[in-house]
């Protein structure tokens, strides 16, 4: 109810002040210090920035929001900046409808539509490093219905390129689409809960998959690939398939439902990827199960374990053998978090692996803090 108060709100006093109303720019600096860099890490080892934004939005003509996203990372290795989100989003549409052109984060899974600042911890969960490259966003069109229910329920879909989800750009036009529903309710005063399913299909390799000869040498690059990154940032998803299916359960509790200075949030999710490109396995597959809980207006801790199944080219004999590798990770995090715009983090990673090089423990110091205009957080 709140948030439908906000958006109500905004209209009328979008109306009120004319066609276009004024520019709003936020910015989010992000600053760590990690001790090791791990297997499938989102951050690497030393000082650096994983996440720093600059965002720009407006609405335009009272019928649109215009939305703009820059992402600035740096390590003791490399620096880049990166065009996130470039896309306009409806707001006059009827009945619950919404549509979006442009760039813009791929709305499947909890944590994929979000930008990582919002995050409990560090880093994405081991399933969106490996098979979203953290987080996926693309060029395309999206549209999302919002049913007129008591019980909260939403259905989106999406159209893309394909060119982000990978290191190579797609042959097709439309390269990945999206299917994603959500439902949520109250459960008694304190407590609320949300389920989603979630399907992507990838068509971005599907002539270099069906071709051998082609697979072959692509897969060769794509491996020397792989190996490299898994032990630091990887702006594409390093295992992929041709669907993966996404499950997604998160339960809130809050003394009367007010989050202020209490609350304990648990979040699960499980992936699978179906008709794997470039490896000999039938499929992989990962999960998570999390709980975060705020004792303190101020003050947070929680615990995070993941794993992912997948599978590694070993070399044998001057011969190439598939193997089926695993990788689990165990985070544990405190956050003091001063203000609404500040947040402090300390983190300890446990990882362990079968057939995988990479896995280590690290400690990572994170800071993170906000200035101007914030879009409200999702459930």
């Amino acid at each position: 109810m709140q948030r439908k108060a906000m958006v109500l709100t905004s209209a009328i006093l979008g109306s009120q002040a004319g066609f276009v109303n004024a520019l709003e720019v936020g910015v989010i600096l992000d600053a760590y210090h990690k001790s090791e860099t791990t297997a499938l890490g989102g951050r690497t080892e030393g000082f650096g920035s994983s996440h720093s934004e600059l965002s720009l939005s407006q609405d335009v003509a009272n019928v649109a929001t215009a939305q703009v996203t820059l992402v600035g990372e740096w390590n003791e290795e490399e620096s880049d900046v990166e065009l996130e989100e470039a896309y306009l989003q409806s707001t006059a549409l009827p009945g619950g409808l919404n549509v979006s052109a442009g760039r813009f984060l791929a709305d499947i899974g909890y944590l994929n539509a979000t930008h990582s600042h919002s995050d409990n911890f560090s880093e994405r969960p081991l399933l969106y490093r490996a098979f979203l490259g953290g987080h996926y966003f693309d060029d395309g069109v999206g549209v999302s219905w919002l049913a007129p229910t008591d019980r909260y329920w939403r259905l989106s879909a999406g159209a893309f390129t394909g060119d982000e989800l990978g290191e190579e750009d797609s042959e097709s036009s439309i390269g990945t689409w999206t299917l994603s529903t959500e439902f949520g309710d109250d459960f008694g005063d304190n407590a609320s809960w949300q389920l989603g399913l979630s399907y992507l299909r990838n068509k971005t390799q599907s002539s270099a998959h069906n071709d051998e000869d082609d697979h072959d040498e692509d897969h060769d690059d794509d491996h020397d690939h792989e190996e490299h990154d898994h032990a630091g940032h990887s702006h594409g998803a390093e295992y992929q398939g041709e669907k993966l299916y996404l499950a997604d359960l998160v339960w809130k509790w809050a003394p009367q439902g007010n989050n202020r200075k209490q609350q304990i949030k648990l979040a699960a999710e499980y992936a699978y990827v179906e008709d794997v490109y470039g490896a000999e396995v039938d499929h992989y597959d990962g999960w998570y199960l999390s709980g975060v809980y705020q004792f303190d207006e101020n003050w947070s801790t929680g615990v995070r374990y993941g794993r992912v199944n997948l599978a590694e080219e070993h070399e044998h004999d001057d011969e190439h053998e598939w193997e089926e590798s695993r990788l689990n990770e165990t985070s544990v995090m405190l956050s003091w978090q001063p203000t609404h715009t500040q947040r402090l983090r300390l983190q300890y990673t446990h990882q362990d692996a079968d057939n995988m090089e990479g896995a280590d423990n690290a400690i990572t110091l994170h800071y993170q803090i906000g200035f101007g205009a914030h879009a409200a957080h999702s459930f």
